[in-house]
Parts: structure tokens; sequence; C-alpha cells
């Protein structure tokens, strides 16, 4: 496990990170107390991400410069893509590409955009979703030692999940979307440390 908050290594199950003391794990309280800080968390991820919209629109960013972003989860992605209906989803590929070309930078890869994305999944209705879901897993296992992390999943592992996985009721989808928001996270994790924006 590692801190969602300072990126250190932790042991499994702990609840609070023995370096910042960053509340982590899970909490033994009801299923309500655990789905209300759910929904708190979901609610200041999507206020977050307003503001990256806004910011993007009116020029105030600088891709590429600055921390990158290392709390993405499934859970947050899941009930935000519910709440905006889908949208939620398009920005998280094209804010997680976005930090992907950021922190593999000089690998001789490219992780397609928001708008090839779209397009180009339109265009061969729905597979080339899954080429950029292979191609983003083997980008960042490959990546991965640049940074000292080793990933037993890659690409193949990534879209066996889509594939295979669909014929368990859909879960599958989201054991691979697991895969790469925590193989992105660590990567982001590690670019992170390497440009000294965590210690």
């Amino acid at each position: 496990m590692f801190c969602s908050n300072c990126g250190k290594s932790i042991p499994d199950g702990s609840q609070f990170c023995p370096e910042c003391g960053a509340k982590c794990g899970v909490n033994n309280g009801s299923f309500v107390n655990n789905a209300q800080q759910a929904f708190n968390n979901a609610e200041q991820s999507l206020h977050s991400e307003f503001r990256n919209i806004g910011n993007e629109f009116t020029g105030n960013v600088n891709p590429g410069q600055g921390p990158l972003q290392t709390n993405r989860s499934l859970i947050t992605y899941i009930i935000l893509t519910i709440i905006t209906c889908g949208i939620y989803g398009y920005w998280f590929v094209y804010k997680m590409a976005q930090d992907v070309n950021t922190a593999c930078e000089g690998d001789g890869e490219s992780t397609a955009g928001l708008a090839a994305f779209i397009l180009l999944s339109i265009i061969t209705c729905g597979i080339y979703a899954y080429v950029w879901y292979y191609k983003l897993g083997n980008r960042l296992a490959a990546n991965g030692p640049r940074y000292g992390l080793t990933f037993q999943e890659n690409g193949t592992t990534v879209i066996m999940w889509f594939i295979f996985g669909s014929l368990l009721c859909g879960i599958g989808a989201l054991v691979a979307m697991n895969i790469l928001i925590k193989n992105t996270n660590l990567i982001c994790i590690g670019y992170n440390r390497a440009h000294g924006y965590m210690m």
C-alpha cells in the first residue's frame, strides 16, 4: 500500500500513515459512514475537476509543470462517471493521458489524448478504446523501472480483464481500470519524487 497523501509505502491494513499520519486503509465504521466518506471524497474530486476544467479553458494551467495527480481512485471514477452521465469518464481519460505523457516523456511513446480516443473509438465501433487501454498498460509497465517500480500487470493483463472479464457481469472492466489507476498513481508518485514534489 502507498499513502494517498504523501506517497510513502505503508503496511497493508494500516489505518494511518506512519510518515504523515493521514488516514488510510479500511475504516471499521459502519457501511453508512464508509459510503458517506466515499461521497464526500467524490464531491471534493468533482469540485477539483470543475476547477481544473475552468483553468484549462482560461489558460491558467501549464501542463507538465508541477506535481502530477497521485490520488485517483476507482470508487471516485465510478461515482463521478455515474453522476455526470459518463462525462467524467472522458475527463478522466484526458487527465490520465496528460499525466502519463508527462511522467513517461522521453520513452519514444505517446498516449493519445481525448479527441483521438473518442473519434477513433467511434470509427472503430469501440475497438480503439481497447487498443488505448492495452498500450497504456504496456507503457506504464515499461516505465516502471525508471522510477524504481516493477509492475506485474501490463497491457495484456488489462486487455484480458476487459475482454474476458466482461463475462463476469462487467466486473472485469472495473478490475482492468483499477490496475490502470493504481499503476498510473504509482508512476505519478515516482515522477513527483524524482522532481522534488514529494519528500
